[in-house]
């Protein structure tokens, strides 16, 4: 059956633009620059999602070499609805957020600030043994930055307590 998770793909306009944008403003490393997928492989694989001829533009973005990884993806032959200018919702039903871990939160919103990185929360939360913010690309996806308090747990095990708040 599933053995673990590999990636998250976000749609974009443009997976060049945004390769940039992950890779000069998030830091992460570009593992597979853009590249174009077309043919009978990729018919087959997405040809009953997307019209056919299927073209696929997309670029691999991450923090090491492993399956835990983001997709950038763009479909260049299907019209795109466009996000710009949009405040992204995050109820909406469907994939809400992306988790990034820093080991320093203060730290880290202020260089994305710096470059120009939009945050939807006005400061930090100290929730569930997490410190917390929130931001988005330009692309509309909602990322959540943590800092963990306790760095050998994973996130979801650095709430302990039993209460409302968090176990310092």
């Amino acid at each position: 059956m599933l053995t673990g998770f590999a990636h998250a793909a976000i749609c974009v306009e443009d997976v060049e633009e945004a390769t940039r944008w992950y890779s000069q403003v998030l830091g992460l490393e570009v593992l597979s620059p853009p590249y174009e997928m077309t043919g009978e492989a990729i018919d087959r694989d997405m040809g009953e999602l997307v019209p056919s001829p299927v073209v696929v533009k997309a670029a691999i973005v991450g923090l090491t070499g492993d399956d835990h990884v983001l997709e950038l993806i763009e479909y260049p032959r299907v019209d795109a609805t466009t996000t710009a200018g949009k405040r992204p919702v995050i109820t909406d039903p469907g994939l809400t957020h992306v988790g990034l871990v820093c080991d320093d939160i203060m730290v880290s919103r202020r260089e994305l600030e710096e470059r120009g990185v939009v945050f939807l929360s006005s400061g930090v939360a100290d929730v569930a043994g997490l410190r917390t913010t929130w931001f988005h690309d330009p692309w509309g996806t909602i990322f959540i930055l943590m800092e963990k308090r306790h760095g050998a747990r994973p996130y979801w095990r650095q709430f302990t307590g039993r209460g409302a708040d968090p176990v310092h």
